[in-house]
């Protein structure tokens, strides 16, 4: 095998992207835990969250906006709103003016299961980022950032 040198890093962990998938990793599987009890995946969780932001933030809630907003492909989107319709925890009804948008709402039932998730979401981050102590607003900034890309 060649001694070429092939990575630009001497050490793995001197890797931003190796490191951001890891943590990644970590962080998600975590937080699959902490949504299982409430029989919501991750996807699930984010797109319900930014449905009912979205509803107290805007006139219309389309799909198109939640996309946008959880920066997630359309189509996943789609596909992720229908399962949380199946669950009667959104509902979706035809836009009243553009007739291939769809409006989305979140139910009573999903706004008490969203309450649950974010206790346990927010709970969950708090523990598992209080690890950076005093540097955890900078790395908020650093991901802001990044997000704007």
């Amino acid at each position: 095998m060649s001694k070429e040198k092939v990575f630009r890093y001497d050490k793995s962990e001197d890797s931003p992207g190796f490191l951001l998938w890891q943590v990644t990793n970590l962080w998600q599987r975590e937080i699959r835990k902490v949504l299982e009890p409430l029989d919501l995946t991750h996807a699930q969780f984010v797109l319900l969250a930014v449905t009912h932001w979205l509803e107290l933030h805007e006139e219309e809630t389309t799909q198109i906006k939640i996309a946008e907003r959880a920066k997630t492909d359309p189509m996943t989107t789609s596909t992720v709103l229908r399962t949380l319709e199946s669950k009667k925890l959104v509902k979706r009804v035809s836009h009243s003016t553009d007739t291939r948008a769809k409006l989305v709402q979140s139910t009573s039932e999903g706004q008490k299961i969203l309450k649950q998730a974010v206790k346990v979401v927010e709970d969950f981050d708090e523990e598992f980022f209080s690890v950076l102590g005093t540097k955890k607003k900078e790395m908020i900034s650093g991901l802001r950032m990044l997000s704007r890309k």
